[in-house]
């Protein structure tokens, strides 16, 4: 009996393209909103150049060309010259911070005339290329030290060279390519202690360092005590006395005797267990308090020495907003969730934001968006919004997981993370969620550079799909 297969040749996902064009027009519809008070008087070509949703309209034709492009290119294409593209778009990363134009306090742009592009977006592309070209490589084993930290120079040296350009929004996107590695399977350990050091990193920008250096003392102790299997009823009764006296003593500003008896502590449980031969936990025990420890100081003397005063304000808006002036380094937070709130179920309808209206929120064609969303088309609009992202990042897991080629598996996870990271930050920090690090919406905020290396992202993505040989 004859087992029927799929052509090698199969037709463009449409379900994908689908929710590209769908997105690409709700951003057309938003970015039309936004620039509608200022009016859209003159001419035909007047209209396209001088206004806002009339360079947009421009930008998406230009990107429909390039999704055209990216279909009649070959797959193998990109394969064959990933490293190229992920050297070129270190290149770039480099020229900008000589030949770049400042812009909002970063140093990401080239300027060319009434044109600006950021080189960051093309350098997600080819980080996406380079990543898979790697992992594909049949020398490759993320269980090998030497293939991880070749990994994780591929996401390190233009995350750093984009920190160079005061650009920490675009830097934070490139965490995602994490999420290939994880798929591709990298030890779990590593991601589990990458968690707790950024827990333990916030804290350290939150609360003053002695007060963090005691809670990791106190967790410490309770770690060995519980460690000591025997006794359980004795060591949960001994870790709440711990705890409970441990606070009495902070609340009456005793630090430094609370920070001294804990060390104290520490070393008795350190000894007791090492007495009984658990010296392997003991050796992750404290290695593991000393990371935190670093990582705390050197989060509360990067904050207080390094980060400049506005890139202070947009961590306190984020963490402390109690602390920020709200008619200063709040106020974009602030009206943005008034925007959000004022849609309700519903939302005001179209063209009735009065806050979109009257440029209340500052930035509302890019970063903000989000907010115009919320506040013309209410709860309703915005669940959408979010619906269709969920949907995108799914499919691509879909396509990714049916991809008989390693690299084109690698690269759909590529796409899938930087897609969410994007999504994430940007809705989040619209809602006070996350910090105001100034990254788009795909599809939705205005801008060339965005719409651009989002297309390239998709259409190559689709492209691979179509070869992609099926039982």
């Amino acid at each position: 009996m004859k087992v029927k297969t799929r052509s090698r040749i199969q037709p463009f996902d449409w379900i994908t393209l689908s929710i590209y064009f769908t997105m690409i027009g709700v951003g057309w519809l938003m970015v039309y909103v936004v620039g509608y008070n200022d009016g859209y008087e003159g001419d035909g070509l007047a209209l396209l150049t001088d206004t806002t949703i009339g360079r947009q309209t421009i930008w998406i034709g230009i990107s429909l060309l390039l999704l055209l492009f990216t279909f009649l290119v070959e797959w193998k294409f990109w394969q064959t010259f990933a490293y190229l593209m992920y050297g070129f778009g270190i290149l770039l990363l480099i020229l900008v911070l000589i030949f770049g134009t400042k812009i909002n306090n970063s140093t990401s742009w080239f300027t060319l005339g009434p044109v600006s592009f950021q080189p960051s977006e093309l350098a997600k592309f080819g980080t996406c290329l380079g990543m898979a070209a790697y992992l594909s490589n049949f020398n490759t084993n993320l269980k090998n030290n030497i293939s991880q930290l070749v990994a994780a120079g591929f996401i390190l040296l233009p995350i750093a060279l984009i920190l160079l350009q005061s650009d920490p929004g675009s830097a934070m996107v490139f965490l995602a390519f994490l999420i290939p590695l994880y798929r591709e399977g990298l030890d779990e350990r590593y991601f589990s202690v990458g968690i707790i050091a950024l827990v333990v990193l916030l804290f350290g920008l939150v609360y003053p360092l002695r007060s963090v250096v005691l809670c990791l003392l106190i967790l410490m102790n309770c770690l060995l005590l519980f460690n000591f299997k025997k006794y359980r009823f004795q060591t949960l009764l001994i870790s709440a006395g711990i705890v409970g006296g441990s606070i009495w003593a902070m609340m009456e500003g005793h630090y430094g005797q609370t920070i001294v008896a804990n060390l104290v502590l520490l070393v008795i449980f350190t000894f007791s267990h090492w007495h009984l031969n658990n010296r392997s936990f003991i050796w992750s025990a404290l290695g593991g308090l000393l990371m935190c420890v670093m990582v705390a100081s050197g989060a509360n003397f990067f904050f207080n020495k390094v980060l400049k005063s506005h890139q202070q304000d947009r961590i306190n808006v984020w963490l402390r907003p109690e602390i920020c002036d709200p008619r200063g380094s709040l106020y974009n937070v602030l009206q943005s969730k008034m925007a959000i709130g004022s849609g309700g179920f519903q939302g005001k309808g179209f063209l009735e934001g009065n806050m979109t209206k009257l440029n209340y929120v500052p930035e509302q064609a890019t970063d903000f968006i989000f907010c115009t969303v919320g506040e013309e088309q209410g709860f309703i609009g915005t669940s959408s919004i979010i619906l269709l992202f969920f949907l995108l990042i799914y499919r691509i897991t879909v396509l990714a997981e049916r991809q008989r080629s390693k690299f084109s598996r690698v690269y759909a996870y590529g796409v899938a993370g930087v897609l969410f990271v994007h999504v994430f930050i940007n809705i989040g920090m619209t809602m006070g969620l996350m910090p105001v690090v100034g990254i788009p919406l795909p599809f939705i905020s205005k801008g060339g550079s965005s719409l651009l290396g989002f297309t390239l992202l998709i259409g190559v993505l689709i492209k691979m799909d179509t070869l992609n040989e099926l039982p």
